[in-house]
């Protein structure tokens, strides 16, 4: 509950500014996933991303494939990358000021594997925030040679009234 809130405040705060909507945003994005990978629930499976930029609609990460990523193959398991997916389009709707939203579809295309010590580059955006469902994209890529390894998508519906929610 106190994140959402203090998001509320700082896009409110910053809508005014320009510049510092991008900064806020931002900022909250890294709180966002901090805070998600403080958890004691399943997002703590993300503490390994580091947000590097965002804001205004955009998450911007990355992230080290470890041994404990891998599926039985050796690669990135295609769970973990979904989940990735999911989670961080919800931190570039959420840098816009918008409710996260409920997932009403989630998509993931897995292009190419990853291995362990890859440095694997996250970008998201929220292509569209209407009044009732937002689209967000979102890329996976191979740092060491701009591949890309997943293409993901997701559709949430984020019409809820403010003063009911319940985190």
């Amino acid at each position: 509950m106190l994140t959402f809130v203090i998001s509320s405040c700082s896009v409110q705060e910053s809508k005014s500014t320009g510049m510092a909507t991008k900064k806020l945003g931002m900022d909250f994005v890294k709180q966002m996933s901090e805070y998600a990978s403080g958890s004691n629930g399943f997002d703590r499976v993300l503490r390994m991303i580091k947000i590097t930029g965002g804001g205004d609609g955009r998450a911007i990460g990355e992230f080290t494939v470890a041994n404990e990523h891998l599926n039985r193959q050796g690669t990135l398991h295609g769970g973990l990358t979904a989940t990735i997916v999911d989670n961080c389009t919800t931190y570039a709707l959420m840098s816009k000021g918008s409710h996260p939203g409920v997932t009403a579809n989630l998509n993931v295309s897995y292009i190419a594997a990853a291995k362990p010590g890859e440095i694997i580059e996250i970008d998201c955006h929220t292509v569209r925030a209407g009044k009732k469902m937002a689209y967000l994209d979102c890329i996976l890529r191979r740092k060491s040679d701009g591949k890309i390894i997943a293409k993901g998508g997701q559709v949430k519906y984020i019409q809820f009234d403010k003063e009911k929610l319940d985190f």
